[in-house]
């Protein structure tokens, strides 16, 4: 199925950039699409869109999941990360070519869920994108994993950011640790920031830190 969600246009008129958000488990594109709006003057050049995820959510009738959780399969994240992949690889696809823009001009926002496809999508581009943010979430792998054969899955290596409150009960804070380490082994350049008091969620400090690593970035593309 094709995905859609709602969009924000550049503030300048005229996009060079596109920073898509992919949003968490029983959300939906709506959820995230805000952060577009704190972000545009400083990312005034770039368009932003929140895509639904492709199947309802098992456990939230009205939000969305990208793959469903049950916590009974250990291999369920990376099964499901596998098969919505093309999905979302599509899109990304197609969105930058409906707006005549580059592989590069491309950045990857996701929380928790989202986060999970954000790497798993953004490190196979065919063009790595200028930059990935990831929320509350982890790098999935399989659970027998031989990084060597993993590592030949990886096409792109664009520079990560990972943000995660140390009081989230939902996806402990160690994820954090344990995605940093496999990205670094993966040759991925990744850096990381701690939001002290913070549980499942976005604060501030770590919305500002987020949005100007993409600012960064993108700059460095120009």
């Amino acid at each position: 199925m094709a995905l859609d969600g709602p969009r924000l246009e550049a503030k300048s008129g005229k996009a060079k950039q596109l920073v898509v958000f992919l949003h968490g488990y029983g959300a939906d594109g709506n959820d995230l699409i805000d952060i577009g709006r704190a972000w545009q003057n400083l990312l005034p050049d770039a368009a932003f869109v929140s895509p639904h995820a492709p199947r309802p959510c098992g456990q939230a009738p009205m939000g969305r999941e990208w793959f469903p959780l049950t916590f009974r399969d250990p291999n369920e994240r990376w099964t499901g990360v596998n098969m919505a992949a093309p999905t979302l690889q599509e899109f990304l696809d197609t969105e930058l070519a409906r707006r005549g823009l580059p592989g590069e001009a491309l950045a990857l926002v996701g929380f928790s869920q989202g986060t999970m496809m954000a790497l798993q999508v953004g490190l196979r581009r065919a063009v790595a994108p200028a930059a990935i943010v990831g929320y509350s979430g982890m790098l999935v792998l399989p659970e027998e994993v031989d990084l060597e054969v993993f590592a030949g899955e990886i096409t792109s290596r664009p520079p990560v950011l990972l943000i995660h409150g140390d009081q989230d009960q939902l996806i402990p804070v160690q994820a954090l640790m344990h995605a940093t380490q496999g990205l670094a082994a993966l040759e991925v350049p990744a850096q990381w920031h701690i939001s002290a008091g913070v549980g499942h969620g976005i604060d501030q400090e770590g919305l500002r830190h987020g949005g100007e690593f993409i600012a960064r970035h993108f700059a460095a593309r120009k």
